[in-house]
């Protein structure tokens, strides 16, 4: 036995330097740790192997015919996001309504109103202060409580606060329903995204993640219609109207969401794991012979313990420890991309078309192309995300993104009376928007959702999103001041666009040595490469084997032989169990 394990020993030692033509698997101290803490833990692996290798052969159809519930449960948890599009297309746009101006802004020489500059940026980023609240509340309530439960609570705030910005009579009142509205929206943000990567496998988790997106875009399409529609009303109801449809969207998504099945990642973690294999079943399509739901449960259930094993704690405290602090770096940084790449530009395009100087209903129209646009970009961006993967598209998309808000920098230079450069911008941000939103736009929140460990999942989301509406209150000051004409902001326009293509070329730099590849890999996979500080330009060539480990033994710091060879001989006669079972 004590020539067994010695060889055993010397096969496990050579692990620290993995090479791209050799499989990795997880560190032996790891596994032997799970092995210790859970019972029949060879037969849990063997279960979970067949899963993992299931979810990896799964294609998108047969995917869509095994989780055809899950989609549309995803879908409708998803759809809150509209209300969030809507609303941030819908204040911005409103600074340049002339309706909202007269009610809630100061008159100027010419006899035009406007909203003085630090009411703007006091206005826009009201929300995100709420929303910020929000997301912190959500990383602790929905994994003690559930997203089910979390979900429900926060769609009967979000019906109560938008009675306030209805009836608001002034900024200041204005701002508050900002503020309140922003903390269920927060909780959107990310809870529905993280439902979206756990109800689903492998090959529709890019796909619902994305959704996201479309359903942001979404709502800004509509904002801009209905912003169009009540361009020609003179009376209050030009922009009471807009915050009153609000309303449309959270009372039927709370009666759906009442039927909804929990996550059963979620359940697994709770320790819940029949109540996660019923979920499961709500879930997928009943009675499907190649569909094994105890084997789906095992393959949670291990990657929960491993990644137990990596890294105890649930906390947010945990997410700045080992592994996670690396993956929490990537998923902040990689929402922030979003931000500081020039995508301001669209929170603000109409207002930014008329200082372009255009017409107000042509920068109404305008924006209305611009997030149509958006929307086919989305779509699209499903198609190449299952052929050139995720960092190829972020990264190259990054790229694309800069050299057009050069363009725009430098069309700006011509006078402002040159009609046609105005025109020029203004074709250029269709274009930006379209291959933000075929890119940067959506592949964002698949990355994100696939980034953390999923013990983790919510509080790093939470971090990340939090991270990004702390560049975007940055970035809204910077654009308003940017965009707004002397003597209350700086009167820069168009020529802002120089400054935000050197924040996208410092994104680039960071997506190319930072950002990992995920495309085809499970949670798994996923916790072993970032246990084992795969380089991110390797994650999509190295090979893999994360169950070769389960009964290999580590050398044992501070043990004895006698009680090393006696782990040996526990897991080796783990190794054999798990192989009559599979005979």
């Amino acid at each position: 036995m004590a020539s067994n394990t010695e060889n055993i020993r010397r096969q496990s030692s050579v692990t620290s330097a993995p090479r791209d033509d050799l499989a990795i698997h997880p560190e032996d101290t790891v596994i032997r740790r799970a092995s210790m803490a859970v019972d029949n833990f060879a037969s849990l692996s063997a279960e979970a192997q067949d899963a993992t290798k299931a979810e990896h052969e799964m294609g998108l159809k047969q995917a869509l015919k095994l989780y055809p519930k899950a989609v549309l449960w995803s879908i409708l948890l998803s759809t809150a996001i509209v209300m969030e599009g809507y609303d941030v297309v819908l204040l911005n746009s409103f600074y340049g309504l002339p309706q909202f101006n007269r009610k809630y802004g100061v008159p100027l020489p010419d006899g035009t109103f406007t909203i003085p500059a630090p009411w703007k940026s006091g206005l826009s980023n009201g929300a995100q202060c709420g929303e910020i609240l929000g997301l912190f509340i959500n990383g602790i309530v929905s994994e003690k409580f559930g997203y089910r439960k979390t979900m429900i609570v926060s769609l009967a705030l979000m019906v109560a606060f938008i009675f306030i910005p209805f009836f608001s009579h002034n900024i200041q009142t204005l701002l508050v329903g900002e503020i309140l509205c922003g903390i269920p929206w927060g909780v959107f943000q990310t809870l529905t995204t993280a439902y979206a990567s756990e109800v689903c496998p492998v090959a529709l988790r890019a796909y619902l993640c994305t959704y996201v997106n479309l359903c942001w875009v979404i709502g800004q399409f509509i904002a801009s219609g209905v912003l169009r529609g009540v361009l020609t009303r003179e009376d209050q109801w030009a922009y009471r109207i807009p915050f009153a449809i609000q309303w449309l969207w959270p009372i039927p998504i709370l009666i759906g969401v009442l039927f909804a099945p929990e996550s059963p990642w979620w359940l697994v973690r709770q320790g819940r794991t029949e109540d996660a294999k019923n979920a499961l079943l709500r879930l997928t399509t009943r009675n499907d012979p190649t569909f094994n739901a105890d084997s789906t449960i095992a393959m949670m259930t291990h990657t929960n313990e491993i990644e137990k094993q990596i890294s105890a704690g649930t906390g947010y405290f945990d997410c700045f420890k080992g592994t996670d602090l690396r993956r929490t770096e990537i998923a902040c940084m990689t929402w922030m991309v979003q931000s500081i790449c020039g995508s301001t530009f669209m929170g603000y395009s109409t207002y930014f078309y008329q200082q372009a100087g255009l017409p107000t209903a042509s920068a109404f129209d305008l924006s209305m192309g611009q997030y149509a646009l958006g929307m086919i970009g989305t779509v699209g961006s499903w198609f190449l995300m299952s052929r050139a993967g995720r960092r190829t598209l972020y990264l190259n998309g990054s790229c694309v993104l800069c050299i057009l808000l050069l363009i725009i920098g430098l069309t700006s230079i011509a006078p402002s009376t040159n009609l046609p450069s105005r025109w020029a911008i203004g074709s250029m941000l269709l274009i930006f928007t379209f291959v933000y939103d075929i890119s940067v736009g959506p592949v964002c929140y698949a990355l994100v959702a696939e980034m953390s460990s999923t013990r983790l999942k919510a509080k790093t989301i939470v971090l990340a999103r939090n991270f990004y509406n702390i560049g975007g209150i940055i970035v809204n000051v910077l654009t308003t001041y940017q965009l707004t004409p002397s003597p209350s902001g700086w009167g820069w326009g168009a020529k802002s666009g120089f400054f935000w293509a050197g924040s996208c070329f410092l994104c680039v730099v960071w997506i190319y040595f930072r950002l990992p590849e995920p495309k085809g890999r499970t949670y798994g996979e996923m916790d072993v490469l970032f246990e084992r500080g795969i380089s991110a330009r390797k994650f999509k060539t190295i090979k893999l084997d994360i169950f070769r480990g389960d009964h290999v033994v580590p050398v044992a710091d501070g043990k004895g032989d006698d009680e090393s060879e006696k782990d040996g001989a526990i897991v080796e006669e783990k190794a054999s169990q798990m192989f009559m079972e599979r005979v």
